[in-house]
């Protein structure tokens, strides 16, 4: 018997919330940062007392709302095994990301202070709740909206031959996919499938959410591989058949009389669903829409799984509850931004806010959105877009421009471990770069794609450290390291010395003051072919302006090229563009707004070079680099915005 297969629900006791409620947040003001507790603060120079820990993470949210972040994505915190993976040739092999669920309604107790430093008492189940309790509220007071990344589609056991460590002691049948002969189904990737629109275990899911939200405040959930939660389960003839023996396995015999039987070889359900059937109405996802206890809820889906499922764009979503990773956009503006020929069109649309997904626009090409999910398609408009570029799995922003392949040797799975499609450019060359123009074109491109990701159409989403330049060293699949590959590193956070912390600060202010490019308004495509609407082949250029309240505009341009080009301004009457974001300059030149390392004059000294082309009205743009412009009066002449960072 393992220690934590007895993990306890902490006792109910009074805590004192002093008046602090679920925030709540609206789609349209939420900017996620994706973290992982641990690794948020275990660096050094994080310099808090409890480092790795709630208690940790709650002395520097100073820094998260610095960032002009508003909602904090963390890494499963449910209680976990991070033994799970450790083999004595290799004691640094642990279960660090925590995809792994032991105990669904456990903080993860290895986060709350005691059990970080060995020269404390053993923590309890309640002090690692109410610690985590502190932080929530914490969080709340300073306007951070906290969201859970939770993992009901499989749990810690493996497949049908590995140990019983959770539901498989409890009902087997009910809380897995089981084929007739008691074989797991295995849509997670990780050996077994939960079965969650069994009567059984979807009250489970909806408990377990309930006592999270009302017990913990916490503000959402985002759903690892949610597809799962749309297929059909696996349900077991109550009388007569293959009953099976009570862990939910048939003898052979038993199997193949079933299966002669029952030509599909799978136990009938009601309805008449085969066991992973991807379901148009799946009844766990619309009970939690409907859940008043989880009303306003924040719901975020991984829209596919491991057994090919990819609903992107019409995961079931009951009036618009659901919000989505975009996959598509991440991969959209990777090809693009490194200069992918055919790419633009894409691209733009991601800009867009992906309205073929989102929107009324075309249906894409893909079988589900044709088929089951077609009356989830289109609708619910770019505040359902989640848009990342990177998160914990994958390269980090900086590994994107730094490494052509995967270099994942450590994980001692020989390198074949991680995703083999990463749509990354080292520049010129593979990791540590010695030639200063790569560094230089590897800062532009980093600014490139978090100026796509941040000013884009939805709902952006940071992975911790690409504000910092964080690198993995190549790994692109670091869930088995407590190091400094997972680590954020606060010294490079905090001495900024690239600057890109500024910029991503700068492009939140941005985004917030000019509500119009993420808000409704119809953008206006510049250079598009006239006769076809839409961006050719070979395009490299994309741009766009998006007029707004007061003269308010903006424009945004991107050149993936290798050669130098331009672009037409509109000419608005009265109105002149100003430039305050170009990314081939370096910091602090790379953003036109005053602050402690560029002053006004400064600022105006820049514009007074540009005159000529604005004069013009001509955007120049370098190779591979974006700038973006605000209208301001003429009247104004060169004078900074009357805004700073």
């Amino acid at each position: 018997m393992w220690p934590h297969q007895g993990s306890p629900l902490p006792p109910p006791e009074p805590y004192d919330w002093e008046g602090d409620r679920p925030l709540r947040p609206a789609p349209e003001s939420l900017v996620i940062y994706e973290l992982h507790v641990r690794g948020f603060t275990r660096d050094a120079g994080s310099g808090v007392d409890h480092p790795g820990t709630y208690r940790g993470l709650q002395d520097r949210l100073d820094y998260l709302q610095g960032l002009g972040v508003t909602a904090l994505e963390l890494l499963p915190v449910q209680e976990f095994n991070e033994l799970e993976y450790y083999k004595a040739s290799q004691p640094s092999r642990v279960n660090f990301w925590g995809y792994s669920t032991l105990s669904f309604f456990s903080p993860m107790a290895r986060y709350a202070t005691s059990a970080a430093a060995p020269d404390l008492p053993h923590s309890s189940p309640l002090e690692a709740l109410n610690e985590f309790r502190d932080f929530v509220k914490a969080a709340h007071r300073r306007g951070l909206a906290i969201i859970l990344d939770v993992v009901f589609n499989h749990t810690t056991e493996g497949s049908e031959a590995g140990l019983s460590l959770s539901f498989r002691g409890v009902d087997n049948r009910a809380f897995y996919m089981l084929a007739p002969a008691g074989q797991c189904y295995n849509y997670s990737g990780c050996g077994n499938t939960f079965n969650a629109n069994h009567p059984s275990t979807s009250a489970f899911v909806r408990d377990c959410l309930r006592w999270w939200v009302l017990e913990t405040h916490v503000d959402g959930f985002r759903f690892d591989l949610a597809s799962i939660l749309t297929r059909a389960p696996s349900m077991w003839a109550p009388h007569g058949g293959c009953d099976g023996d009570d862990q939910g396995a048939a003898s052979r015999s038993e199997a193949e009389a079933s299966t002669s039987r029952r030509p599909t070889g799978i136990f009938p359900r009601p309805l008449g669903d085969e066991t992973g059937t991807p379901l148009g109405s799946p009844p766990l996802v619309e009970a939690l829409s409907a859940d008043a206890a989880l009303a306003g809820t924040l719901f975020i889906a991984e829209p596919w799984d491991c057994g090919g499922l990819n609903q992107a764009g019409a995961f079931p979503h009951y009036g618009g509850r659901w919000m989505e990773w975009n996959g598509p956009f991440r991969d959209a503006v990777r090809s693009f931004v490194k200069g992918t020929s055919g790419a633009a069109e894409a691209f733009a649309s991601a800009l867009a806010g992906s309205p073929q997904m989102y929107g009324g626009g075309e249906v894409p090409d893909a079988w589900w959105a044709t088929a089951g999910g077609s009356r989830w398609l289109g609708g619910r408009g770019s505040r359902a877009s989640v848009n990342l570029i990177t998160s914990h799995d994958g390269f980090s922003l900086s590994d994107l421009c730094s490494f052509n392949r995967r270099h994942n040797d450590d994980n001692g799975e020989e390198g074949r471990d991680g995703e083999a499609h990463n749509l990354s450019w080292n520049c010129g060359e593979e990791g540590d770069a010695g030639d200063r123009r790569v560094s230089l074109l590897r800062a532009r491109q980093r600014r490139n794609l978090l100026a796509a990701l941040l000013l884009a159409r939805g709902v952006p989403m940071l992975c911790q450290g690409d504000e910092a330049g964080h690198t993995k060293r190549g790994n692109n699949n670091t869930y088995c390291h407590d190091s400094n590959l997972n680590y954020l590193c606060w010294n490079e956070a905090l001495e900024d010395a690239e600057g890109l912390r500024r910029f991503v600060r700068a492009l939140l202010t941005l985004r917030k003051r000019y509500g119009a490019v993420v808000g409704g308004a119809e953008l206006q495509w510049l250079g598009k072919d006239a006769e076809t609407g839409s961006y050719p082949e070979s395009a490299r250029l994309v741009a766009c302006c998006c007029p707004g309240e007061n003269g308010q505009g903006i424009v945004l341009a991107f050149n993936a090229g290798h050669t130098p080009g331009h672009v037409s301004l509109p000419r608005w009457e009265g109105l002149v563009w100003q430039r305050v974001v170009d990314t081939s300059q370096a910091s602090p030149l790379d953003v036109l707004l005053p602050d402690e390392l560029l002053s006004e004059e400064g600022v105006r000294e820049a514009h007074r070079a540009w005159g000529p082309w604005q004069e013009a009205g001509e955007l120049p743009l370098l190779p591979y680099s974006c700038a973006v412009l605000v209208s301001t009066p003429a009247a104004k002449g060169w004078d900074p915005p009357q805004w700073a960072l």
